[in-house]
């Protein structure tokens, strides 16, 4: 059974400290079965050749015996809101979920290869770059009266980023980007998620390449003008100072063989368990006030009324984000793919340590962020109908596609 929106509401008022979910995964291949966390480069400053491994690696404690044993993060907090994001977003496109959202609209441009970019795909969500750099009507976005008002709130005074972004209050976000620069407003996230491998070994991977048509150094390869791209003969070649461009070898162009190789800095990974964890802080949602976009008649009660509303549709959002993602199962990345081990379970956490569990599907998700919208609007505190869609400005579609076609000339748009 699920939460109801006043027991929902009465916990985010003060009677918890928050929500979490704690799902036990496995690899789809079985217990044991080899996954693949995500790769990192080097520190700032060391070299790349001195890791010792490719992975977050790191020590935690054992959540069922409490041993501290060797773990890796398999996906991270910003992986895991990135993937509920996407979550809400795919919902909402199919007409699911009503909430709002901003995108730049880049479909007057198919060279691109974009559609449509929103402030839930976007890394820093409505404050990015992409969304700074592209216009609402004949005015950039921070000087139209959406962006005016984003650039304008604060955790203090947030209602108008309720109003237009309530996933950036969700999921966090620092208005670095906007007219303010580093004194923008910041936003601390509210929810938190995470996947991790505890009690693990790790591995060795090999990989090698047998080209069937058993093509071999014959000498260099040159850059060439045409649309193939590469040319022997020296003559054919792009130039620069005067001298024809190189590319390198038969196997800088993907053709050759691949002598067979061993990596022991990113084999894989074997685990005793790997959990998905997911907290929602009921203490940063009430940390959030929303003084203005209420009738200035109104009592203080009812404004209280209206802030408690606000941070109940917050949770509510965050809650159906877990049970979206949760539904769109664990394809973390090639050979990671994970399956759950039981039904998606949330506890409620009393400001004494009180536990009161849950279950949600999808349908119940959805139903409550709606009764939770309902809510804020009757109060007052309404969300952005529709989806807002900004035209990108010369500069930055120009940008693109100089961007585009730079990869290409360094080969970076080939196959590996």
């Amino acid at each position: 059974m699920g939460i109801s929106y006043s027991d929902l509401r009465v916990a985010v008022t003060g009677g918890a400290v928050g929500v979490r979910a704690r799902t036990e995964l496995q690899p789809l291949g079985g217990p044991g079965d080899k996954v693949f966390p995500p790769t990192y480069g080097p520190p700032q400053g060391e070299k790349a050749d001195a890791m010792l491994s490719k992975y977050a690696l790191e020590q935690r404690r054992d959540p069922s015996g409490g041993t501290i044993v060797d773990a890796v993060v398999l996906d991270s907090v910003a992986s895991q809101a990135n993937r509920f994001e996407l979550a809400l977003l795919a919902t909402a496109r199919r007409d699911e979920l009503d909430m709002p959202i901003t995108s730049v609209d880049f479909s007057s441009w198919p060279e691109l290869g974009l559609d449509r970019i929103s402030d839930l795909e976007a890394p820093h969500r409505v404050f990015d770059a992409l969304l700074r750099d592209s216009y609402d009507g004949d005015l950039l976005f921070r000087f139209a009266s959406a962006g005016r008002a984003i650039t304008d709130a604060t955790p203090r005074n947030a209602a108008a980023l309720f109003h237009h972004a309530p996933a950036t209050l969700l999921f966090g976000g620092w208005d670095s980007t906007g007219p303010k620069g580093g004194r923008g407003a910041k936003y601390e996230r509210a929810i938190t998620s995470e996947i991790v491998a505890t009690g693990i070994t790790t591995g060795s991977k090999t990989s090698s390449r047998l080209d069937p048509a058993a093509i071999e150094k014959v000498g260099t390869v040159y850059v060439s003008p045409d649309d193939v791209g590469w040319s022997l003969k020296p003559e054919e070649a792009l130039t620069a100072k005067g001298k024809p461009v190189e590319k390198g070898n038969p196997s800088d162009i993907n053709h050759g063989n691949i002598a067979p190789t061993i990596d022991a800095k990113a084999g894989g990974i074997t685990a005793t368990r790997i959990d998905a964890t997911t907290v929602i802080s009921f203490v940063q949602l009430r940390r959030l006030q929303f003084p203005t976009g209420i009738d200035p008649d109104q009592s203080l009660a009812d404004r209280s009324a209206a802030e408690a509303a606000a941070r109940t549709a917050l949770a509510a959002l965050g809650l159906a984000a877990t049970v979206l993602a949760f539904d769109e199962g664990f394809d973390l990345r090639s050979r990671c793919v994970l399956t759950t081990t039981g039904p998606l379970v949330f506890e409620l956490v009393g400001r004494a340590g009180e536990v009161t569990s849950f279950e949600m599907t999808s349908a119940d998700a959805l139903a409550l962020v709606a009764e939770a919208a309902a809510e804020t609007a009757s109060a007052g505190l309404p969300w952005r109908e529709g989806e807002l869609k900004l035209r990108p400005s010369d500069r930055l579609v120009d940008l693109i596609r100089r961007s585009r076609q730079h990869a290409v000339a360094m080969g970076d748009g080939e196959e590996a």
